[in-house]
């Protein structure tokens, strides 16, 4: 499933998806594969991505049902 909701905070902050690999110490591809649905990260990586882009767990990742 896309993570649109990440891409969309992460545009919102102006931020490219190598801004975001690089604050959160991964590669682009890594950061592309999330917002793709094509890799699902751990919950350290998803923390930080959460303190980066100033959003909850919930906000970015809990999928609605």
């Amino acid at each position: 499933m896309k993570n649109l909701r990440m891409k969309s905070a992460r545009a919102g902050l102006d931020m490219s998806q190598q801004q975001l690999a690089d604050a959160v110490g991964v590669s682009r591809q890594t950061i592309n594969a999330i917002e793709k649905g094509d890799y699902n990260p751990t919950i350290r990586l998803c923390i930080a991505i959460c303190r980066t882009l100033g959003k909850t767990l919930d906000e970015l990742f809990w999928e609605e049902g």
